[in-house]
């Protein structure tokens, strides 16, 4: 019996941005995966909790989730954006070619930018690991509602100050121990 064919892997490196301790992924995904199955594998490896609005910024394109572009506020504002059950990372990948970027943004309150980009991947880790997979990282993800970047950074000053007036609060509010550098595959 033939063996059922290795699916196509990308490799795809994803950056926090403005925060410090740099937090990144890893990761490889099937290049038949839609972006929004994506979105949810970052939710997931990225260590967030998939309670705000995302949306990919690739090339001059926006791509979101669907009830996001009914949402829109005219026809003209949703014709910015591609539905995300309907772009592929292969698609991607063909439209930005090898080590392309894109963006992806997760709550648009707190603001936070992710830059996703497409590395090479070695052969010998195809048909190696499952799919998908993420392989290496560092430093912990920030907490939901933490405030973006800037409450992000006011976070871990307050928590490092066991003095601060609001040590105690932030410790409860983040149900104890929070390590910036905690990561484990």
């Amino acid at each position: 019996m033939a063996k059922p064919p290795v699916p196509k892997a990308v490799a795809l490196r994803v950056e926090l941005l403005e925060v410090a301790p740099l937090v990144w992924r890893r990761v490889l995904v099937p290049d038949s995966w839609t972006l929004a199955s994506l979105h949810h594998y970052l939710q997931w490896t990225m260590g967030w909790t998939d309670s705000h609005v995302h949306e990919f910024e690739i090339g001059a394109g926006l791509v979101a989730p669907d009830w996001w572009i009914r949402e829109a506020g005219s026809e003209e504002e949703a014709s910015r954006y591609r539905d995300e059950r309907r772009v592929s990372v292969a698609a991607v990948v063909a439209e930005l070619g090898p080590r392309g970027e894109f963006e992806y943004r997760y709550d648009m309150g707190d603001g936070w930018e992710h830059r996703i980009v497409i590395e090479s991947i070695p052969p010998s880790r195809l048909g190696v690991l499952p799919l998908p997979v993420c392989v290496a990282g560092e430093n912990a993800c920030p907490p939901e509602d933490v405030g973006g970047p800037r409450g992000y950074a006011g976070f871990l000053a307050v928590l490092g100050d066991r003095r601060h007036e609001q040590h105690a609060d932030l410790v409860r509010w983040i149900g104890g121990v929070f390590d910036p550098k905690g990561f484990d595959l």
